[in-house]
């Protein structure tokens, strides 16, 4: 509970203003629309000195400046494009003999931060700055906290809203002071708008599919868990979508996707949050050469979409998405950044060999496990440009085909930039007998310890029973992607809401 004696001296002085604005008959929260016919950025780009089509604007946002002088004052308001100035007139403002609306309410009575609505027509004023000349002003919503004051002077920017634990939970302020956030945002609905378009004008049906199931599967993660009521029984927030679209390809679907919420009960850091989105696709007739080549021209389209350029700059990197990728096998990867061949090893020497290499294993790791960390440790990092890694040791892939020509291995690729996975793809396991000794395997895992192995997934296996097609299937991670896009140096930089510790709110 909040109590008077908790507000700030700004807070009370605001509270103060709302009564006043009451007793002077003024709603402090009107209920009517406020037309709307033109933004800050169209005027400001638009407008040229004597242009018609600016006699009668009609604009609102946020109050963000005020610069009073007597019976004329300049303001600036935002809306959702950006900033304009506001010239007002006291004469104007108040036409009759009463200026109280004036010299009372626009003077002493708003607040920096209050959203208003004005009316009035563009100019150019003697220092050459766009404007609007305001006929009417409308308080719209009174705001009873007041913005962190954010200064720049020659380019320098003072008391910036910038603490992350800050920005992180009031994003609505951080969204308001911080412009360049909202591009984030931005570039990332163009970003998903890019690839939605890319895959629908190939003719794939994008599809919706169960957040709740009652086995998890699809991925190697531990999960989110509940419990339904009426049912009474244990249901898991999606690790992943893959064994619902691929039952669709069963059905008869020859290419399916989805943009989907996946939750994964594990650490949190710069680079992950235990809600993230995805995409998922399946093909029906490819195989992971394939994949490679759409991942290519999709991510390429992607970058010319959002920058215009396929080459665009992260931290100190120039990244370039222009086609080809470099491609490496798994096993060349680690021989490449470690001196290693560890093609043929078996577990022991693979383990013996890791440890040599400084990296941590223990016994609950299997082979997969361990080339894993060696190559997360050494490799991985080291990824700067967009590059495919292949072919996958058989246990690391409980869910891929196994490879055509390479015993052991398995038809999968990941695409790593700037030292992070950012896609992970198939050539789809559909021999159901196969299937079910993997999944087998899985469970023999996770009697070892590993709590990340798959649970055993008897529906799906029926349904490979009756059949599924050669398929090619791909995740993208769309937060790491929209990192790279937008330069962003945290996974929080890209979620409007991120998950963070509870609040301790007085």
């Amino acid at each position: 509970m909040t109590a008077e004696h908790n507000f700030s001296e700004q807070e009370v002085l605001r509270r103060q203003s709302l009564t006043e604005l009451e007793s002077r008959g003024i709603t402090p929260y009107p209920s009517p629309t406020w037309p709307i016919t033109h933004s800050a950025k169209e005027i400001l780009d638009n407008y040229k000195q004597g242009d018609t089509g600016y006699e009668n604007i009609s604009i609102a946002g946020r109050l963000m400046t005020q610069r009073i002088m007597g019976k004329a004052s300049f303001a600036s308001l935002m809306d959702s494009s950006g900033r304009i100035q506001l010239y007002l007139n006291r004469d104007e403002i108040c036409p009759g003999e009463d200026k109280s609306f004036y010299n009372d309410v626009f003077k002493k009575l708003m607040d920096l931060g209050d959203i208003i609505g004005v009316t009035g027509y563009a100019f150019v004023t003697q220092t050459g700055e766009t404007s609007i000349h305001v006929k009417e002003l409308k308080l719209l919503s009174k705001s009873l906290k007041p913005l962190p004051v954010v200064k720049e002077k020659d380019g320098v920017i003072y008391d910036a809203f910038s603490d992350p634990e800050m920005r992180y939970r009031q994003r609505y302020v951080d969204l308001i002071v911080n412009s360049h956030v909202k591009d984030i945002f931005i570039k990332r609905t163009k970003l998903i708008n890019s690839i939605r378009y890319f895959l629908s004008d190939k003719g794939y049906l994008e599809v919706e599919t169960p957040i709740l199931q009652p086995l998890y599967g699809g991925a190697a993660a531990r999960p989110f868990k509940t419990h339904h009521n009426t049912l009474d029984m244990t249901l898991y927030l999606r690790i992943a979508d893959e064994l619902y679209l691929k039952r669709l390809i069963v059905g008869g679907f020859d290419g399916v996707f989805e943009f989907a919420k996946d939750f994964r009960n594990e650490g949190m850091d710069r680079f992950h949050n235990p809600e993230f989105s995805m995409l998922e696709l399946y093909v029906a007739y490819k195989d992971y050469e394939w994949m490679m080549g759409l991942m290519e021209a999709m991510i390429e389209k992607v970058a010319l979409d959002l920058h215009g350029t396929t080459e665009i700059t992260y931290g100190e990197h120039k990244v370039n998405f222009a086609r080809p990728w470099k491609r490496y096998t798994m096993f060349e990867a680690i021989e490449h950044f470690t001196g290693v061949n560890i093609d043929g090893m078996d577990e022991a020497t693979v383990t013996a060999e890791a440890v040599k290499l400084g990296v941590h294993v223990d016994s609950t790791m299997g082979y997969s496990r361990v080339v894993d960390e060696i190559f997360g440790m050494h490799c991985e990092p080291k990824l700067i440009q967009p590059t495919f890694i292949t072919d996958y040791p058989i246990e690391m892939s409980p869910l891929a085909k196994k490879h055509r020509s390479k015993p052991g291995l398995v038809e999968r690729f990941e695409a790593i930039c700037i030292g992070k996975e950012i896609c992970n793809a198939y050539s789809e396991l559909n021999d159901p007998i196969d299937q079910r000794q993997r999944f087998e395997a899985q469970l023999e895992m996770g009697l070892r310890g590993d709590e990340e192995a798959m649970m055993l997934d008897d529906d799906f296996i029926r349904a490979l029973e009756y059949g599924m097609p050669p398929t090619a299937g791909i995740g993208i991670g769309i937060d790491r992607l929209v990192m790279i896009m937008t330069g962003a140096q945290s996974i929080q930089e890209v979620l409007l809401f991120p998950q963070m510790r509870a609040e301790q709110i007085s």
